[in-house]
C-alpha cells in the first residue's frame, strides 16, 4: 500500500485575476485557459493548513504527473493566502486526468473537504479506502470556445442532462448540458483522439440518436463514438525541380500515389486531418523515398526502415 496515494486533489477555477479565487463550492485547485493550466492554492480552503500553527513558507504541487514529488513544482506567492503555478498542457501526457494535492513546506498535505465538488476517495492500489479525499485534473474542460460541440435534440421536459464519456472517465456530474431552443448542448475542448460517450437524461443513459457511430460496451449496450481530429500540414521545401512529390505514411497504408502533394510558395504541401497519436511518414520525390529533412524525430519500423515521426496531440 502506497501512502502517497492518499494525497490526491482537484483543480480550482479562477474567476478573475490571479489574486481572486472563485467563491463557490464546485471545483478547487486549477484553471485552464487555452493551453495553460494555472494551479491555484488558497490557504483558506484548507483548515488543516490554516489552523495547524505553522507558517506557510513554500507550497508545491504534487501528483501523478510528477511522481508525487514533494519539492519540485514550487508555486509562486501572490498574497498571504494565494499561491499559483502555471504549466503548459504540453507538459502533461495524453492521459485525460490526473490526481494531485498541494503540499506545504514539503511536509503538510492540504486535505480537501467534502465541500469540494470535485473530490474523489483516496484509495490504495488494492482498492482500500484511506478515509481521505483527493482531487483530480481533467485535461478536457467545458468552454464556449471549445472545439467540439455535443448536441441532443428534444428532451425539453428533462430537468438535467449530463454528457459523460471516456474523456472524463464516465463522470456523471462534470459536464452539465445547457438548454437550447431545440434541445441541449455543451461545448468541450478536446485533444485529438477517439472518444466514447453517452448522454444522461434525468439519470437515464442514452446514446446519441443523431450519431450512427457506435461500439458495443461491457453492459450489453452501446456507446456513441466521436473521432476528434486535428489538421496537420506536411511540408517539403526545396526540390523545386521535382515533377511529383507523394506523402506516404502509415495513415494511408504507405500508398505511393494517393496523397499527391501540391506546390505552394516554393514548398510541397499536403493537409491531412488526423486523430491523436503517433504516425510514421516519408516523402516520395520522383520515385525516391526520403525522410523529412526538417524533422529530427525519426524511428525504425518493424522492417528496419527509418521513418519521420509526426505526433498529434
Amino acid at each position: 500500500m502506497k501512502l502517497i496515494k492518499q494525497h490526491i486533489v482537484y483543480f480550482v477555477f479562477l474567476m478573475s485575476a490571479l489574486g481572486i479565487v472563485a467563491q463557490n463550492n464546485t471545483k478547487k485547485g486549477y484553471d485552464i485557459q487555452g493551453k495553460v493550466v494555472t494551479f491555484i492554492f488558497n490557504v483558506k480552503d484548507y483548515p488543516n493548513i490554516e489552523n495547524n500553527g505553522d507558517t506557510v513558507d513554500d507550497v508545491f504541487v504534487s501528483g501523478e504527473f510528477n511522481n508525487w514529488a514533494k519539492d519540485q513544482w514550487k508555486m509562486n506567492k501572490v498574497n498571504d493566502s494565494i499561491y499559483t503555478l502555471k504549466k503548459d498542457l504540453s507538459d502533461f501526457t495524453s492521459d485525460f486526468d490526473w490526481e494531485f494535492k498541494f503540499i506545504v513546506n514539503s511536509k503538510h498535505w492540504a486535505e480537501p473537504s467534502r465541500a469540494f465538488n470535485n473530490i474523489t476517495d483516496a484509495k490504495s492500489d488494492d482498492g482500500w479506502y484511506y478515509g481521505a479525499y483527493n482531487l483530480k485534473l481533467y485535461s478536457t474542460f467545458a468552454t464556449d470556445y471549445g472545439n467540439v460541440s455535443f448536441k441532443l435534440k428534444g428532451y425539453k421536459d428533462a430537468e438535467k442532462v449530463i454528457l459523460s464519456g471516456t474523456f472524463n472517465r464516465w463522470d456523471e456530474t462534470g459536464f452539465k448540458m445547457k438548454p437550447t431552443d431545440d434541445g441541449w448542448q455543451v461545448t468541450l475542448q478536446l485533444r485529438p483522439d477517439i472518444y466514447q460517450y453517452k448522454f444522461i437524461v434525468d439519470g437515464h443513459w442514452i446514446t446519441d440518436p443523431h450519431n450512427p457511430s457506435k461500439v458495443e460496451n461491457e453492459y450489453d449496450g452501446y456507446n456513441s463514438v466521436i473521432d476528434v481530429q486535428k489538421n496537420v500540414t506536411f511540408r517539403l521545401c526545396d526540390y523545386q525541380d521535382a515533377e511529383t512529390v507523394i506523402l506516404s505514411a502509415d495513415f494511408n497504408n504507405w500508398s505511393e500515389n494517393k496523397f499527391k502533394m501540391k506546390k505552394v510558395d516554393g514548398c510541397w504541401v499536403y493537409d491531412q486531418k488526423l486523430s491523436g497519436g503517433k504516425y510514421h511518414y516519408k516523402f516520395i520525390v520522383d520515385g525516391k523515398w526520403i525522410t523529412d529533412p526538417t524533422n529530427s524525430v525519426k524511428e525504425y519500423d518493424y522492417d528496419g526502415n527509418i521513418n519521420s515521426v509526426c505526433m498529434v496531440k
